[in-house]
């Protein structure tokens, strides 16, 4: 059983249980899962690194990585802003994280809802993996027309 399933499981088995510290789930597995997750055209942050590049030596980072965040060391990167024309002519600022940093939000991402995808309701869609706004509006469809 995987690591992330493993932390499923005592999410479902005691929904009273506090997950008090989580670094020692932050495994090689799931920070390579989370790399594999990224967009790989992204833009590249302030460190120049695409996601190829950071691909080429992806064990060796991924250790390293690893290491960083279980010994408290990792520090995220300054974003780098850049700024989008809006359709009335003003600016949107847009800030643009680097490879590793989008990773490691991955990686809490994925840790979090394995934990608290338990607590939500069958009829919650929001910001919840596989479930989108549409499924929410053909379920009210649904029940509104079911009501009929």
């Amino acid at each position: 059983m995987s690591e992330i399933a493993c932390v499923r499981q005592i999410a479902n088995k005691d929904r009273q249980q506090s997950f008090t510290a989580l670094m020692h789930h932050f495994t090689l597995g799931l920070l390579r899962q989370s790399f594999y997750k990224l967009k790989r055209q992204a833009a590249k942050g302030v460190d120049g690194v695409s996601w190829y590049s950071y691909q080429e030596e992806l064990e060796v980072r991924l250790l390293d990585l690893q290491s960083r965040i279980q010994q408290g060391r990792y520090k995220p990167k300054p974003a780098r802003r850049v700024y989008i024309p809006k359709g009335n002519g003003e600016q949107r600022p847009l800030s643009i994280q680097c490879v590793e940093d989008k990773l490691v939000q991955q990686a809490v991402v994925t840790l979090l809802n394995e934990i608290y995808e338990t607590d939500f309701k069958g009829f919650s869609y929001g910001f919840r993996s596989a479930r989108s706004q549409h499924d929410a509006l053909d379920v009210l469809t649904y029940g509104i027309c079911k009501r009929k």
